[in-house]
């Protein structure tokens, strides 16, 4: 490689290099850098590949750069293994390097006519090497010449343009911050409307932000190096010589000072990584770090397809999005449908008026309070912590904000401004149907949701039905898989044909009719000062799609309710209480022929003309039960497949005998998924303790509301927390549907097993289930019930004050045994608590506090 061939590519006296000359014509690698960003320490040459150690010359970070040119046999791919494994003997640091392996997008191709395409190119880099870089991705570039496409791995990921104002929750943390924003808040003077001197108020609060955090604060980074080099300063010093007492105080200043910056650059990546179960101040800064990269890598768009046609360019992606979303969220004009002859229950007066009473100081208070600091922030950049941390000097214009609405109905627009968010819901998602649309509120406005959902949710039960049961206080989601298994069971057992339809609504949330949500609101007896607070809230918003963090478009909305406005799911089943009234009246004549699911699908499409839902029939089905002769035929008619059991519904298995394995398939692997998206070294034994918990309590305990789980299962999935805790939680106290069926009144599900198997005592449990059984739900819950009544397992009560806080005993066999208390098995109480009856039936006893003797 010549000098002048190097310095034609640019960068004039600035521009360094390396190279390992071509064999002929296959080979050869040039390494080049900007002397003013990157400085070369050492370099290693081989075969096959060339190796380059360099330091930030910002921050002095060093980490290696390792260019490989692969070969094909299998004796050169062995001595360019043992070469990389050289450069790994002799640095140890952050390491990215060019290897061509298999997988991702194609980079060559070749062969006649082009037909032969494959993978020869990728960057490979270690994870202590995207800690030091942010926003890392890699891209394909044109190839005007050769047959392989250039890569290009960059650094800061695909933002192009201002990124948004954002409120760092790392700021509260520092010493006089809270006392500065008090003073600016309160020399700002602003006159208007409330909600106008708030907006105004944050304007100007905004600039000082941005002003101080680049003239006082400063780089958070290059802070905590400084501070570093402070201490590392002091050491040397003090190792050649014996420090005087001010230098002594100085050397512990640097230490605290570092100390602090570190605690900060945590509390800034744990808001950025979203991983909020995960407590700061817990050394997991790392942690932090990979997951605030692997969600901005996974959220990144360089591409993106919209009915059927590929957008490339950054700009047409972003006008793409913009204008896709601003058609999906304009109504139609065209025929609805009228609700006026659908009976719906009502509130009473007393609870409309209830609802519309001024909002207190405590109300609103208690609202901003429940909820979290550390989500992401909408238009206005500031953080729901903020708005927590400085509400004795905030409160006043806050509640004359609340008193504004309450007596005009309305706000000021510009507060209900939204980023719509799109997240991938699959890997690899391309078209635009693959995401899914959140909004990023302004907190104020969020604030104000927030009370009002508070209000709205506590009548709920008055006029939604019993077979809805999302979101209504008192009921659960699974009550709907208990009612649905049980009704599949009766039909089995007297071997009776039904017929399951299985909807699913299509893009639910942004469909939604405006008109027809305020007539059944209506409908349903509330007042008109309600009536209005639900349209200035829907109607005045307006939305930007964030496309790799920065803002496209700027469109009102005509229709559809936003994912994440805490009003959103409330009035999403208020609306769909009307086709719950259709559906209920139809149900009373309804058969499984195909004439009865004509008038069904009739439903379906008026129910579509008056709210707007429309059913998506590729991923709704009819499932048979029982022979039914014209099923194919009452498929095509409603528009959609046949289905069989076992099935899935609410996430939960459907149809399944209850012993079946297929009861409990997936759920490991879910588990094993969620876990490897973490690496154990990056969290510290306290975080992977909370990892463990928090895992347990989104998946194997919602199956675990109905069905019980397999004694191996309970193994297995104690073997993978266990393996991920040492390297190789107790879960939440949940009311047991036997718990519930004692309190609960009137609840559908009580009233479906009440009829079906008796109550005793009082209607305090159910009766025993008796005789053959096919699906099975309930009368494996029931034996929950028989064991814990066991007189047997009153003896144990000791064990039950202690948390069942026991190892397990293994291969006793019947001889008497010793089991004892470990603080790391306590953790894994799914196989303990599937043990449980084992224990008590052979007869555990407490022994001194601790030892116990079993006989099992």
């Amino acid at each position: 490689m010549s000098e002048g061939v190097v310095r034609s590519l640019g960068s004039g006296r600035f521009l360094d290099w390396r190279a390992l000359d071509a064999d002929g014509a296959a080979g050869g690698l040039l390494i080049c850098w900007d002397k003013r960003s990157l400085e070369i320490v050492d370099w290693e040459e081989g075969q096959y590949s060339l190796s380059c150690r360099f330091k930030n010359v910002e921050d002095g970070a060093v980490w290696v750069f390792t260019g490989v040119y692969g070969p094909f046999t299998k004796e050169e791919r062995e001595c360019l293994w043992e070469e990389l494994g050289a450069v790994r003997g002799i640095w140890d640091e952050s390491w990215a390097s060019r290897s061509p392996l298999q997988g991702g997008v194609f980079t060559w191709s070749g062969g006649l006519n082009n037909q032969t395409w494959a993978r020869l190119d990728r960057f490979l880099v270690s994870p202590s090497w995207l800690d030091q870089f942010s926003g890392v991705i890699q891209r394909r570039l044109p190839r005007p010449v050769s047959d392989h496409f250039p890569i290009l791995l960059e650094g800061g990921g695909l933002r192009r343009g201002p990124s948004p104002f954002r409120f760092e929750n790392m700021w509260l943390k520092v010493e006089g911050f809270l006392d500065l924003i008090r003073n600016w808040w309160r020399e700002i003077e602003v006159r208007g409307t409330a909600s106008y001197r708030l907006a105004a108020k944050m304007k100007e609060l905004k600039q000082k932000l941005k002003a101080w955090n680049r003239e006082v604060f400063g780089n958070l980074k290059g802070n905590k190096s400084a501070a570093l080099q402070q201490v590392d300063y002091w050491d040397r010093v003090e190792s050649e010589r014996r420090l005087s007492l001010k230098e002594t105080e100085l050397k512990k200043e640097a230490k605290e000072s570092y100390k602090k910056w570190v605690l900060l650059e945590e509390s800034h990546w744990r808001q950025l990584s979203r991983e909020v179960w995960l407590k700061e101040g817990d050394k997991n800064t790392g942690f932090f770090h990979r997951m605030a990269n692997a969600h901005r890598n996974n959220n990144s768009l360089d591409r993106i397809k919209i009915d059927g046609v590929w957008l490339v360019e950054e700009q047409e992606v972003r006008e793409g999005i913009a204008n896709a979303y601003q058609q999906r969220l304009s109504e139609d004009l065209g025929w609805k449908a009228d609700i006026e002859r659908i009976q719906l229950d009502q509130i009473s007066q007393q609870e409309a008026e209830n609802l519309e009473i001024p909002f207190s100081e405590n109300e609103i208070h208690s609202a901003l309070m429940e909820m979290s600091g550390d989500k992401a922030p909408g238009p206005d950049g500031f953080t729901m912590a903020f708005w927590q941390s400085c509400w004795d000097f905030v409160k006043g214009e806050i509640l004359e904000m609340f008193k504004e609405f309450h007596e005009q109905s309305s706000f000021l627009k510009s507060l209900n401004n939204t980023f719509l968010v799109l997240i991938p819901k699959k890997g690899r998602a391309a078209d635009l149907g693959d995401f899914r649309p959140i909004s990023l509120l302004g907190g104020l406005y969020k604030l104000m949701a927030k009370v009002l959902a508070n209000r709205l949710k506590r009548v709920l039960n008055k006029v939604v039905a019993p077979t809805q049961n999302a979101f209504v206080m008192g009921r659960q989601i699974f009550d709907a898989s208990l009612i649905a298994n049980e009704v599949i069971d009766s039909w089995q057992k007297r071997k009776e044909k039904g017929l399951i339809c299985k909807l699913d609504i299509e893009k639910a949330y942004d469909s939604i009719n405006w008109q027809f949500l305020l007539k059944t609101l209506h409908k349903m007896g509330f007042d008109s000062k309600w009536l209005g607070w639900m349209w200035s809230c829907i109607s005045s918003a307006k939305f930007s799609v964030l496309v790799n963090g920065v803002p496209a478009g700027f469109f009102p909305s005509s229709k559809g309710l936003r994912q994440g406005d805490p009003l959103s799911p409330y009035l999403f089943v208020l609306g769909m209480e009307v086709l719950d009234a259709l559906i209920r009246r139809a149900i009373a004549v309804f058969r499984a022929n195909k004439e009865h699911l004509t008038h069904l699908s009739w439903i379906l499409l008026w129910f579509e003309a008056a709210l707007g839902l429309r059913i998506n029939l590729d991923k709704s089905e009819i499932i048979p039960i029982g022979v039914l002769e014209e099923i194919e035929e009452m498929a095509v008619e409603l528009g959609c497949r046949v289905g069989s059991l076992p099935s899935q519904y609410l996430g939960l298995p459907l149809g399944a005998p209850n012993k079946a394995p297929s009861v409990w398939n997936g759920v490991e692997e879910k588990v094993r998924r969620r876990l490897a998206r973490w690496k154990r070294q990056y969290i510290s034994k306290g975080g992977r303790i909370t990892l463990i918990r928090s895992t347990l309590a989104s998946m194997p305990i919602y199956h675990m509301s109905l069905f019980r789980m397999p004694k191996s299962m309970a193994r297995r999935l104690d073997k993978v927390q266990r393996d991920f805790l040492w390297g190789g939680g107790k879960y939440g106290k949940e009311s047991s549907s036997n718990q519930r069926f004692a309190y609960d009144k009137d609840n559908l599900w009580k009233q479906v097993i009440t009829a079906k198997y008796g109550q005793e005592g009082h209607g305090w449990r159910a009766k025993r289930a008796y005789g053959a059984f096919g699906v099975g739900v309930w009368k494996e819950i029931w034996k929950e019930t028989d064991w814990k009544m066991d007189p047997k397992a009153a003896g144990g009560g000791d064990l039950e004050r202690m948390g069942w806080l026991m190892a397990s005993v293994w291969g006793l066999k019947g001889k008497l045994g010793l089991a004892w208390m470990d603080e790391g098995r306590a953790l894994l109480e799914f196989e303990k608590a599937a043990e449980a009856r084992k224990i008590f039936d052979g007869g555990a006893r407490l022994v001194g506090g601790i030892q116990v003797d079993l006989k099992v």
